[in-house]
């Protein structure tokens, strides 16, 4: 029987202005297509500019600067769009999506939709689901008890996948498909021959697990910070209330 992580794979990765989902920009991505082990992946590759000021801890990590995506970088509208649109077309073709925390960069195109067009990442996922592989949940639960930080390049190191120009998107997705191509084929026995959707859905809970875990990690050490359980979107955003102008 077919085993997934030996069918074709998508990997999406961006690079952005920060950490923060809500209101932080994309400056670059990249999808990369792989038909199967050992064969030649193809990237299609995305710079923005995304007409906010890019911070200096954010440059340092990859090297993007406001200068350089003014000149080679596209309005950030067109490019989201075009990015919904690339993963929708995979979605469409049931090929599994493999993004390294996936609610980080889903949930960033998510809000950048809503940003400058008025639109979801749902939206244009409407004639297929799509089936997301996260190499970090997917580690976390099959190796649950090792010590050590887990990510990609962590993670990398740990299943021996070569990984160059850390922090440029298309490198990373690379990286991160030849990943969980490493991961299936180690704990082949657990999780092999589960079909993507049924590995979705796995996610989705052991993700959740995971959360509640870490959050009453901070809890117990006194860490005033919330964890989201949500996989492989964040769940939207609850507006805050605006409080009623006094009487005149």
């Amino acid at each position: 029987m077919p085993r997934w992580y030996d069918g074709p794979l998508a990997a999406f990765d961006t690079e952005t202005t920060g950490v923060d989902v809500e209101s932080d920009r994309i400056v670059s991505a990249a999808l990369v297509v792989q038909d199967g082990p050992g064969t030649q992946p193809r990237a299609e590759q995305w710079l923005v500019d995304p007409g906010v000021p890019v911070p200096d801890a954010a440059r340092a990590v990859h090297g993007l600067s406001d200068a350089y995506l003014r000149q080679h970088g596209r309005r950030p509208g067109p490019v989201v769009e075009e990015l919904a649109r690339a993963l929708g077309a995979q979605a469409a073709a049931g090929i599994p999506l493999v993004i390294m925390n996936a609610p980080f960069d889903l949930t960033l195109l998510d809000r950048e939709l809503r940003r400058h067009r008025g639109t979801t990442l749902a939206a244009h996922l409407v004639r297929a689901p799509l089936y997301v592989i996260d190499p970090r949940v997917l580690d976390k639960h099959l190796d649950r008890y090792r010590k050590g930080r887990r990510t990609l390049s962590d993670l990398c190191a740990h299943y021996g996948v070569p990984l160059t120009d850390a922090h440029d998107a298309a490198a990373d997705a690379a990286a991160s498909l030849a990943l969980v191509r490493a991961v299936g084929l180690r704990f082949e026995g657990r999780v092999g021959a589960m079909p993507p959707a049924e590995l979705h859905t796995r996610q989705a809970v052991w993700h959740a697990a995971q959360a509640r875990g870490l959050q009453t990690w901070f809890s117990r050490n006194g860490t005033d910070e919330s964890v989201d359980p949500a996989w492989p979107l964040r769940r939207e955003p609850v507006p805050v209330p605006v409080p009623d102008e006094p009487a005149a």
